[in-house]
C-alpha cells in the first residue's frame, strides 16, 4: 500500500511538472496537438500508478518524451507558418457580411444549431448583429459585431457607424504571411519598404495587420504597438 501511495505521489508531481512546462492554457484553448498530448499523458500516468509490476521509470520516460515532443512541435509551429497550418489548421470565417458561409460550415462539420449556440455564448442572439464570425483553431468562435451592435452601442446613441472590417495579418513573429499579403493586395516590397522607413527588419516585427481601409497595426518585439497608415508600392 505504501508503495502505491509513493508511486502515485511521484507520478502526480511529474504530471504536474509536465503541464507546467506545457503552459497555462485551459482545455478549451488547446490546439489539436496539445489536446492529443494531454489525453495520452493522462492515460500513461495511470499505468505506473495502478500497476506495481510496471517500473516507475517506464511511466516517467514516456511522459518526459512527450514533453520534449510538445516543445519541438511548439517551436516548429512558431518558426514555420506552413507547419502550423498542417498541425493546428487555420481560422475559418463561418459568417461574413453575406451571412453563413455554407461551404465553410460543411467543411468544419458544423450545423446551424452549432453556429447559433456559439453566437449565443458570445452574447449575440441574432445573426443580423454579426459582421464576421471566425472558427479559431482551438474550436472557439470569435465574433466581430456590426458597428451598431458593438458594446456601448452607437445604435443606442443614434450615431451612424462605419462598416466593420476584418483586419488581415500580414506579418506574425517575423514571418510574412504571403497568402494574406496577396489577399490584401499588397506585396512583399510594400512590407519591406514600410519596415525600412522604421529602420527595422522583418525579424523585428511581432505583428503587422491591415484592414480594407488601409488602417494598419504595427508592433515590434519589446515595443508598444501603434496604428499606422499602410501604403502600397508607388503610393504617396
Amino acid at each position: 500500500m505504501v508503495t502505491i501511495i509513493v508511486r502515485s505521489v511521484l507520478i502526480y508531481l511529474i504530471v504536474l511538472l509536465v503541464f507546467r512546462l506545457m503552459g497555462k492554457r485551459q482545455l478549451g484553448q488547446m490546439q489539436p496537438f496539445e489536446l492529443v498530448l494531454t489525453l495520452i499523458i493522462a492515460d500513461l500516468a495511470t499505468i505506473p500508478m495502478a500497476e506495481v509490476s510496471v517500473p516507475v521509470l517506464h511511466g516517467i520516460v514516456p511522459l518526459l518524451t512527450l514533453v520534449l515532443l510538445h516543445l519541438v512541435i511548439t517551436v516548429a509551429t512558431r518558426i514555420s507558418h506552413t507547419f502550423s497550418k498542417i498541425v493546428s489548421g487555420k481560422p475559418v470565417i463561418i459568417i461574413n457580411p453575406k451571412g453563413i458561409d455554407y461551404k465553410a460550415m460543411k467543411k468544419l462539420n458544423l450545423s446551424t444549431d452549432d453556429i447559433f449556440s456559439a453566437l449565443r455564448e458570445q452574447g449575440y442572439f441574432n445573426i443580423n448583429q454579426v459582421q464576421y464570425a471566425i472558427m479559431e483553431t482551438n474550436g472557439k468562435v470569435s465574433v466581430m459585431p456590426k458597428g451598431e451592435f458593438a458594446p456601448a452601442t452607437n445604435g443606442d446613441l443614434n450615431i451612424s457607424s462605419p462598416e466593420s472590417f476584418l483586419p488581415i495579418v500580414l506579418v506574425s513573429e517575423g514571418k510574412m504571411i504571403k497568402e494574406n499579403i496577396t489577399l490584401a493586395s499588397y506585396s512583399e516590397e510594400d512590407i519591406l519598404k514600410l519596415l525600412s522607413k522604421q529602420n527595422k527588419k522583418l525579424k523585428d516585427v511581432l505583428l503587422l495587420t491591415v484592414d480594407r481601409l488601409g488602417e494598419g497595426y504595427l508592433q515590434f518585439f519589446q515595443e508598444a504597438g501603434r496604428t499606422i497608415k499602410m501604403k502600397k508600392a508607388g503610393g504617396t
